[in-house]
């Protein structure tokens, strides 16, 4: 994938009361072992690269107060585009017991 190509994908972890508990981004060059393993999980191994969803849930400092993750991405005139969890981070979204999943 190209550099033109790649997308930023932000998300963003609330609480009950709608206050902030995290935000992640997807990276290029980075990856995580709860990524490597929710990966293997769905039955898509090479995928390691960690998505925004993930980081968040690994920045989240109390992840049991997770209500809600709201995932965006927007093109390069600032659209805003689809940006569904993947069987990866659905995975792992239901894994934290996030009750509220919510894209652009």
């Amino acid at each position: 994938m190209s550099k033109s190509q790649r997308q930023n994908i932000t998300a963003v972890i609330y609480d009950r009361r709608g206050r902030v508990l995290s935000i992640g981004q997807n990276s290029y060059i980075k990856t995580h072992p709860i990524q490597a393993k929710h990966a293997e999980k769905v039955g898509e191994p090479y995928k390691q690269f960690l998505h925004a969803e993930i980081h968040a849930i690994v920045r989240c400092p109390d992840v049991s107060k997770a209500h809600r993750i709201f995932v965006s991405r927007f093109d390069r005139d600032g659209n805003a585009t689809l940006a569904a969890p993947c069987p990866i981070c659905m995975s792992a979204i239901r894994a934290t017991g996030i009750k509220v999943i919510e894209h652009t």
